[in-house]
């Protein structure tokens, strides 16, 4: 019987596989603030829905951290699914300072 991993890995949206393990990997350094998130990795294009896509997969989680604010962090499959497309990325965030936004449109 395949995992849940497993089954996320399989049928992971190929379109834009590239972009959710780029925001898997800025995510794997720190848990960062939900507004953060939203203004680097939303879009309102419906060919890259990059945080919906990571999200349905279960690839992210929200949570409201100590001060009541909602902060983003990978789950277990999330990090395996960084773990088995890069890594080398995965492996190396730990301890690692965190990642300035990306530049978005």
């Amino acid at each position: 019987m395949d995992s849940p991993t497993d089954i996320r890995l399989s049928y992971a949206p190929m379109e834009n596989r590239a972009l959710v393990l780029d925001l898997l990997g800025w995510l794997a350094v720190e848990p960062r603030p939900y507004a953060a998130v939203m203004r680097a990795w939303r879009t309102s294009c419906p060919r890259l829905p990059v945080w919906e896509d990571a999200l349905d997969l279960g690839f992210v989680h929200r949570q409201p951290d100590a001060g009541g604010r909602v902060v983003v962090s990978l789950t277990d499959a999330g990090r395996g699914f960084l773990e088995a497309a890069r890594p080398d990325e995965s492996s190396a965030s730990a301890g690692r300072p965190a990642a300035p936004a990306p530049d978005r449109p």
